[in-house]
């Protein structure tokens, strides 16, 4: 097939990337020329494992192009989709202004069937926006082309987004067009080869399952946090009860880690387009509010517990930060953790000194150059003359480092763990002063 995937961000890179390693002929397009060049000298504006390497395969098996031509690339596609950004407006909802924006330009471009598939994550009855924008245009024309519009959610973890596309666990689409569904079926069967993965339901019913299932895995996340911060107050380890409760096969051990609260580009921002849409449509959202809340506070429980223990006063003190990305395997800090913590610190009169092995570039670019803040080439030297490290992202390289350099670096051997990843017991006994979270 002739793929075009509109928006070359995370979804459409990732996305066009493991169409065309599959053998189809994917056009991205995008109207950032800057980043179309970019692409075009086989540089790639985000880290994803794999995608470089991805990228680069396809594009020299001339399988994978990159454009600003969105006219030639409308009319050439059998299938085009939508990936473009829908950034939370400051009431939580989704802003559709670049999806509708692409979808007039297709209705002013096309000039036979189509398929049309939002895969960007978008509202409830977004679909029918998008039919009625590109029927609109083409009408202008005073033209009757037909086409169909089908949501097809995304489920893509950063960091795993490659082998979730290629292995996915399931491929949601909404449409009720049995041509779309065979076109559709034809597109992804090649990703379900050893057992059928794709299920077809109602346009609305797909764009509801986007939100359902990653407001639910919050919920997890956030339960867990309130359960963590009640271990502490009644002497009970979150680890213990974590495998407890776990090992119930209706409620599994996956999500059920607590740490200093989610993060990145869809978690928080799905809960609260959730909230809005339940609230639109008069209807309620007090577990998600609840959800949403508690995430927000556990932000900044690391410092909570720092200023337990040195004082509110934090001048003169400096403290290493080992992670900055939201979660390993990327360098995104969008809604990262680490974005409050370090805000909270710098207030209360600390410096700085971090180390992530990917998301130093970006951290610079969202707090500037600033005194306050010193990245570091490798994470024993953010450790020289701190008076704490602190554990924000649980990359692979920080699960067992050497406690001994980290003792004869740090001016005091106090460790803030918010992710749980050492032992309590044997990091105490190696004479450490040792919090985490819901194990103290």
């Amino acid at each position: 097939m002739i793929i075009v995937i509109i928006g070359t961000g995370y979804v459409g890179l990732v996305s066009g990337a493991c169409l065309a390693d599959m053998g189809n002929e994917v056009i991205c397009v995008d109207n950032d020329k800057n980043k179309i060049d970019m692409l075009n000298d086989s540089k790639i504006p985000i880290y994803e494992y794999g995608l470089e390497e991805m990228v680069v395969r396809n594009v020299n098996d001339n399988r994978l192009e990159f454009t600003t031509d969105i006219k030639n690339s409308v009319q050439k596609a059998e299938v085009i989709f939508i990936a473009v950004g829908t950034p939370p407006d400051e009431d939580g909802s989704a802003d559709l202004q670049y999806v509708l924006a692409v979808a007039k330009d297709i209705g002013k471009y096309l000039n036979e069937y189509k398929v049309v598939v939002d895969k960007s994550t978008v509202p409830i009855g977004t679909a029918d926006l998008v039919r009625k924008t590109i029927q609109s245009e083409i009408e202008k024309r005073g033209k009757n082309f037909q086409f169909d519009v089908v949501s097809n959610p995304e489920f893509l973890k950063e960091g795993m987004a490659i082998e979730d596309f290629m292995k996915p666990d399931r491929i949601i689409i909404g449409t009720e067009s049995n041509k779309a569904k065979k076109i559709m079926n034809e597109l992804y069967s090649p990703f379900t080869f050893q057992r059928n993965r794709i299920i077809f339901m109602k346009i609305r019913s797909a764009e509801l399952t986007k939100y359902a299932a990653n407001s639910m895995l919050a919920t997890k996340i956030s339960f867990m946090n309130e359960i963590a911060n009640l271990c502490d107050k009644v002497d009970a380890d979150v680890e213990e009860v974590r495998i407890g409760i776990g090992s119930d096969n209706r409620i599994g051990h996956k999500f059920l880690y607590p740490g200093i609260g989610y993060g990145g580009s869809c978690f928080p921002k799905d809960v609260k387009a959730l909230i809005k849409i339940s609230n639109e449509n008069e209807s309620t959202a007090k577990i998600l509010e609840a959800v949403d809340s508690v995430n927000d506070r556990q932000k900044s429980i690391l410092v909570e517990k720092i200023c337990a223990h040195f004082g509110e006063n934090l001048s003169g003190k400096i403290f290493a930060i080992w992670g900055l990305s939201f979660k390993p395997m990327t360098d995104d800090m969008r809604e990262a953790s680490s974005q409050t913590i370090i805000k909270q610190l710098i207030e209360n009169g600390a410096k700085i000194q971090a180390y992530d092995p990917q998301a130093m570039k970006e951290s610079e670019r969202i707090f500037g150059k600033t005194e306050n803040i010193k990245y570091t080439e490798n994470q024993y030297q953010a450790l020289e003359n701190a008076d704490a490290l602190l554990l924000i992202t649980e990359w692979h390289q920080f699960h067992h480092p050497d406690f001994q350099k980290i003792k004869q670096k740090l001016k005091q051997k106090i460790i803030f763990d918010g992710r749980n990843q050492y032992d309590p017991k044997t990091t105490r006994e190696n004479g450490f002063i040792y919090y985490c979270i819901g194990r103290n």
